[in-house]
């Protein structure tokens, strides 16, 4: 999360869509950067709006507007994947070892989910229960361009974003039995990224 005071503005950063990134850019010109623990870092714009937004508004006797990434949800739980691939690879009993794709999309559909894909989901990270965004200006991380310059023009700067946290390339091939179960699944994330 990142919070720039003079600007009102807030990033809340969405784990696996680009905020690493947004972070390593941006870091020096924010007010604030909230970069861990995790749960502070990927704070939920639900939490935000509950407890660390009123703070910032009494301080400031302004309103502070939010802006957040979205990754298309099927490429999302790709790049989850492959970001668990890399995690301790080298031990012979990862959970990790020996699963396609495949398998992780399914085990992310399982309930309960199994540690390895209990990742949650971007729509309980961006909206209310009931799927309406609690972010005032959410961009698709495959539109980045346009949040990019959205900074830009908010921050009065040149913004180039640097490559970090990138993972390995790896077969992430689904059959169409699992992608349909999966858009089921995800219904609230493509729900969501639809409207944006």
């Amino acid at each position: 999360m990142l919070i720039f005071w003079e600007q009102r503005l807030v990033f809340l950063a969405t784990p696996k869509a680009g905020s690493s990134a947004v972070e390593a850019a941006l870091e020096p010109l924010a007010s604030v950067a909230i970069q861990r623990p995790a749960p502070l870092k990927h704070m939920n714009s639900q939490d935000f709006r509950t407890h660390l937004l009123p703070y910032l508004e009494t301080q400031t006797g302004a309103p502070f507007e939010t802006v957040a990434l979205m990754r298309e949800p099927v490429g999302w739980l790709r790049s989850w994947y492959r970001f668990r691939l890399r995690d301790d690879f080298d031990d012979p009993n990862h959970p990790m070892r020996g699963r396609s794709f495949e398998d992780f999309a399914r085990d992310y559909m399982r309930d309960p989910r199994p540690a390895h894909a209990d990742i949650g989901s971007q729509s309980a990270i961006l909206a209310d229960p009931d799927g309406r965004p609690l972010v005032d200006r959410l961009f698709r991380y495959e539109s980045i361009d346009s949040f990019v310059h959205f900074l830009e023009d908010r921050l009065d700067c040149a913004i180039t974003l640097p490559r970090v946290n990138v993972p390995p390339a790896v077969d992430v091939q689904l059959s169409d039995a699992t992608a349909a179960e999966l858009k089921q699944a995800m219904a609230r994330d493509f729900a969501l990224y639809q409207s944006l």
